[in-house]
């Protein structure tokens, strides 16, 4: 296969030619146009790397889309892998969420359910994206470390973060946005959200760092890479650090972000932040951090389009703190860096045809064709 007319963003700049696939691999970069009549034209699009996704919950709609509907394995599998795919994401990794549901959450009663969908679709080769599995464990619960230890050595789990929303910390220093959060999300009573916040207060006491620890020291005997999550002061920054993570997820401040990066984690933050422009939880802002330099990787979180859009809008900020092709590193060089994942993640000769071809209608960017391994998926 080979794509000619395009721009192809490369690690250290644009350029324009066409690109051969071969195998599933891609085999020549070149600043000609290619004059053999098979030859693909991208109309002059932009060409970049399959964009790689290391956290996302977009998995849960598809399996609980409305409250108390229960929507069979298969078709929320494929669906979900359909809206991977035509938003440029080829690699993803699909969280589920371990120890943070109350009695008869959607999430508790899916958990094993979507786990075995995602193993099922990937070995049966049924997806058009790459799926693995991300672990998000909610430190401050006595079912944490039991689940995750009943789940570590699943195929294809790559990411283990841990996470603490207990009220007043982290993402939740103001009790006031806890509050508002989750006596919207469970729909409380003012003393039932009392006793709510009062209960996991109690069990972070008892669960949180005993749970952290046991985790980290897991993960480390495994090597599965490690993430922390929502940190807020430097002191968090370092005792993560500590205990290995190498992703620093989500930071809640600019001293959390330039502790982290300072000691050698990837900072990353939501795609729907930057679009959004601002936190919907009222820290700090991933453009602030953009802006600062301790940037390194973006997720769509809970909305898989914001990738790319958000990539290019940190390009083409007015600050002009990142060129495109830092950008994108972003979305593909970076999180394949942070995961070890040598083989995809740039336009480079002998690295795997993960590929999205891109162009601008109006203000947009739109995805038009996207292969993975060279096989097109959209």
């Amino acid at each position: 296969m080979i794509i000619n007319n395009i721009r192809m963003v490369l690690d250290d700049g644009v350029v324009s030619g066409s690109l051969e696939v071969h195998d599933g691999v891609i085999r020549h970069i070149s600043t000609q146009q290619s004059r053999l009549p098979q030859a693909l034209d991208g109309d002059n699009g932009w060409l970049m790397p399959g964009l790689i996704e290391l956290h996302t919950d977009n998995l849960d709609k598809f399996f609980a889309p409305r409250p108390r509907v229960d929507w069979p394995a298969h078709s929320a599998m494929s669906s979900h892998d359909a809206l991977m795919v035509a938003s440029g994401i080829t690699t993803v990794l699909d969280a589920v969420a371990l120890g943070d549901v109350r009695d008869g959450g959607d999430r508790l009663e899916n958990l094993e359910k979507m786990i075995d969908a995602v193993i099922t679709s990937q070995q049966r080769g049924v997806n058009r994206a790459e799926h693995r599995l991300h672990l998000r464990c909610e430190l401050p619960h006595h079912t944490t470390l039991p689940l995750f230890r009943q789940l570590v050595d699943k195929p294809g789990v790559s990411l283990v973060s841990l996470m603490d929303h207990s009220p007043g910390q982290r993402q939740f220093v103001n009790i006031q946005k806890y509050r508002e959060y989750y006596q919207g999300k469970y729909h409380l009573s003012d003393e039932a959200m009392a006793r709510f916040e009062q209960e996991q207060m109690e069990n972070a006491q008892i669960w949180s760092d005993a749970n952290r620890r046991a985790i980290a020291e897991e993960c480390s005997l495994r090597n599965i890479a490690l993430a922390s999550h929502d940190d807020a002061t430097e002191a968090h920054a370092t005792e993560s650090h500590q205990l290995g993570s190498v992703i620093a997820e989500f930071p809640t401040t600019e001293e959390a972000a330039y502790a982290s990066h300072r000691h050698g984690m990837h900072v990353m933050m939501g795609a729907p932040n930057i679009v959004r422009g601002g936190s919907h939880s009222g820290n700090v802002a991933a453009r602030r951090l953009a802006e600062l330099g301790v940037l390194d990787i973006l997720s769509s979180d809970y909305y898989p389009a914001s990738l790319l859009d958000a990539a290019f809008r940190v390009a083409e900020s007015d600050d002009n703190t990142f060129t495109l092709p830092q950008a994108i590193r972003l979305v593909t060089r970076n999180p394949a860096q942070a995961l070890g994942l040598d083989d995809r993640g740039t336009l480079e000769e002998g690295k795997r045809a993960d590929l999205v071809l891109a162009r601008r209608h109006g203000e947009h960017i739109h995805v038009d064709q996207v292969w993975r391994q060279g096989i097109r998926v959209f």
